[in-house]
């Protein structure tokens, strides 16, 4: 039967995608981006852009306004105490990377850094060279047969040594919840700094970072429907306060002369430079169009659209799903055949999924694998885009096989 997405026509992109033959089943890489989101960057643009907080002209008061309501916007969005605890960054990668060289100096030789073995290379890489440079242990949490970080091994690798912990919410190539609230209890009666990669789980659901209890939470505005080249860093107040400045220049000083500074402290003080602008306010309007949908509707149509995905998968000959996806994206392989392979007549046909190691390389050699395909799913897809790539794969598997 089939199964529309009322919000398809939000989405300016997902027709015209349809012009030229192609189903857009990658959003866990980058999402479309709906008419509001378009409509405020044009008036932005079009109506006088400005830098912010510098200048007293009207276009500049203009710009400022809209980015400091931006900055409440997600702070309402993820439930901050206070919108000083909000960030903006170029990305979640520039927001962990800030974390990483931000807390580097509370480090000791030997103290430990806890990962999961699922983590993205964004959540990984930062920690992995932070530990190299301060000589610590990087301690890898193992992952179990259903895609889930194994929650008793996990208590007894995070122990007294253990400064901080940084774990997927979501995780970007299992579609598996992690186990959140243990793993961060138990990392905060250990004394450690805690980091949630929000990049792919912020997009289902709203997330209470108060509730969660974590003390920075990270995440990237181009999976959540908004512009690229934005990035949001949350820190509880005491967590912030020990991070030390990382980027230097423009906005962030308080006080220099030629020897000497002073900086702001955050937000302010960790947004150096002319910040994304536009695509913060263009993140503000996406949020804006994101709550005024029915929260519960949008759940259950991506909860049907994902159950229908792994029904087809299940009913293929020789198709292997990796792990127990909950949520929004499933990866598999096929018996006897290279993922590059079935990529390719995927693309062929107008199939837009992702293949490879999708950027968690340690968790598929550990899986035993060179790389996967990925298929994702939108608010937007409709259930004759799964329809599509079933037919696609079963006629590239009869030419492969």
């Amino acid at each position: 039967m089939f199964q529309p997405s009322p919000w398809r026509a939000d989405f300016p992109a997902i027709a015209a995608l349809q012009r030229q033959h192609q189903t857009y089943l990658d959003s866990a890489a980058t999402t479309q981006k709906p008419q509001a989101l378009l409509g405020a960057l044009s008036h932005y643009y079009s109506h006088g852009a400005a830098n912010v907080h510098r200048a007293q002209h009207l276009p500049a008061a203009l710009a400022t306004q809209a980015f400091e309501a931006s900055r409440d916007k997600v702070a309402a969005w993820l439930n901050a105490a206070d919108a000083q605890q909000i960030i903006f960054s170029h990305g979640a990668t520039s927001a962990l990377n800030l974390l990483a060289y931000g807390l580097e100096h509370g480090f000791n030789a030997g103290d430990e850094i806890a990962i999961s073995a699922l983590e993205h290379h964004a959540n990984l890489l930062p920690w992995q060279q932070l530990a190299q440079r301060r000589n610590l242990r990087l301690v890898i949490l193992p992952v179990n047969s259903q895609g889930q970080i194994d929650l008793d091994q996990a208590l007894q690798l995070i122990g007294p040594r253990t400064r901080l912990l940084a774990v997927s919410q979501l995780s970007n190539v299992l579609g598996t919840w992690q186990p959140l609230p243990a793993l961060l209890a138990h990392a905060r009666a250990q004394g450690a700094l805690t980091v949630v990669d929000g990049a792919q789980g912020v997009v289902h659901g709203r997330h209470d970072v108060q509730q969660l209890g974590c003390d920075f939470y990270v995440f990237s505005s181009h999976k959540l429907y908004g512009p690229e080249g934005v990035g949001v860093l949350y820190g509880r107040h005491r967590a912030l306060q020990q991070l030390r400045h990382w980027q230097f220049g423009g906005e962030m000083v308080q006080l220099a002369d030629y020897h000497s500074a002073s900086f702001r402290p955050a937000p302010l003080g960790f947004e150096a430079g002319t910040p994304p602008i536009a695509g913060v306010i263009g993140l503000g309007a996406t949020l804006d169009y994101l709550a005024s949908l029915d929260a519960n509707a949008v759940e259950r149509h991506e909860a049907s659209l994902h159950q229908h995905l792994l029904r087809g998968l299940a009913d293929r000959e020789g198709v292997r799903v990796l792990g127990a996806p909950q949520t929004a994206l499933v990866s598999f392989v096929v018996d006897g055949v290279h993922n590059a392979d079935i990529a390719h007549v995927l693309t062929e046909q107008g199939i837009a999924v992702r293949a490879g190691h999708h950027c968690a390389m340690p968790l598929l050699k550990g899986l035993g694998l060179e790389g996967a395909i990925r298929v994702s799913l939108g608010l937007y897809n409709d259930s004759d885009d799964l329809a599509r790539l079933f037919e696609a794969l079963d006629q590239g598997l009869e030419l492969l096989r």
